[in-house]
């Protein structure tokens, strides 16, 4: 069942997602139960340390999964209108439909642009086929909306640029163009999976007003998928807290930052710097790493790390999903001696 609370008009719901990767040695629950539900106009981020199966759940949505990976449960549910949910999960991900759903139904940015655009292939090329793949639009009509779009994400003299390639941009200017590929045809939904990691602060500032902009414009839901706590604080209507495949707490960014109830968000949050902070000595950190992927904790995943485990308790049994209200809810045995 869904544990998510009712979202107003949703464009994603996830039911009890699970993703597992084929690997030499057994198979990795990447993603392990998942509930997730992002609304129109609305931005969800989904934070957690490397490991903890968020691109993996993003990819799942896009069904862009490595040949290894499959989705073996759950529901994926996708919606431009009321009436018109589809289940990606049951799409063929080489099939009409599930390709009419990448670009034109939902977008995606990627961590680092260099990587995911085309070197061979100017930038006006690129851009303009998302355009001639989803639409009737003829290769000049295109390649004029290409320049639009481009000058509307902030890139000046956009026509000029059409004929660059990836190499001749700076990593600023080549996630403005990953941002106008996305959005070239208006999608309902747009994935964000670290799109500033690489960028300096001056320009991560600049892409995110600029999602947020056009988030305005278009009444565009958003999942942005990120391990920056203050990006969250800067870009977030709710925040879901993953860790080694399960989501352990969500709620809305006031909740999740000012009432932290789950101990994995309490010690991410405690190990941010922070202006007003003391001075000297060490910063807090999270005793140990992710566990390895095929060595996965018995019990709840995060008791070897946690420092209130209850040993015979946290150790041996599934932590059960317990309502804070107003849709906070977190899966920690401590909920049910804290409400």
């Amino acid at each position: 069942m869904n544990g998510e609370p009712d979202i107003k008009d949703p464009v994603l719901e996830i039911r009890d997602l699970h993703t597992h990767i084929g690997v030499d040695g057994g198979v990795v629950r990447a993603v392990d139960g998942v509930d997730l539900a992002v609304g129109r106009g609305e931005t969800l981020c989904l934070v957690g340390e490397s490991g903890s199966g968020k691109s993996v759940a993003a990819r799942s949505v896009m069904r862009l999964l490595v040949p290894s990976a499959r989705i073996v449960g759950g529901e994926i549910l996708f919606s431009r209108g009321p009436e018109d949910a589809v289940d990606l999960a049951r799409l063929d991900p080489r099939g009409p439909a599930m390709r009419a759903v990448r670009g034109a139904g939902i977008g995606m940015i990627f961590q680092e642009p260099m990587s995911s655009l085309s070197p061979v292939h100017t930038v006006g090329d690129q851009v303009a086929e998302m355009a001639l793949t989803h639409t009737k639009l003829s290769k000049r009509e295109a390649r004029e909306q290409a320049a639009q779009m481009l000058d509307h994400v902030g890139i000046t003299q956009p026509r000029r640029h059409l004929d660059d390639y990836p190499f001749q941009l700076s990593g600023g200017m080549r996630q403005r163009v990953m941002i106008a590929m996305a959005l070239m045809c208006n999608p309902a939904l747009l994935i964000a999976d670290e799109p500033t990691t690489a960028l300096d602060v001056t320009t991560q500032a600049q892409i995110l007003d600029l999602l947020r902009r056009i988030q305005d414009e278009h009444d565009m839901a958003i999942l942005f998928i990120t391990h920056d706590m203050g990006v969250v604080a800067e870009m977030a209507d709710r925040v879901a807290v993953m860790y080694l495949g399960r989501v352990v707490e969500t709620g809305g960014v006031t909740e999740i930052f000012d009432v932290p109830r789950h101990p994995y968000t309490r010690a991410m949050l405690a190990s941010i710097p922070s202006i007003g902070g003391p001075r000297g000595g060490e910063l807090p950190a999270i005793a140990g790493s992710v566990p390895p992927p095929l060595v996965r904790p018995s019990g709840c995943a995060f008791h070897p790390r946690c420092t209130v485990a209850v040993a015979g308790r946290c150790d041996e049994h599934a932590p059960p999903r317990i309502e804070l209200g107003d849709g906070h809810w977190m899966e920690c045995v401590h909920g049910e001696d804290r409400r």
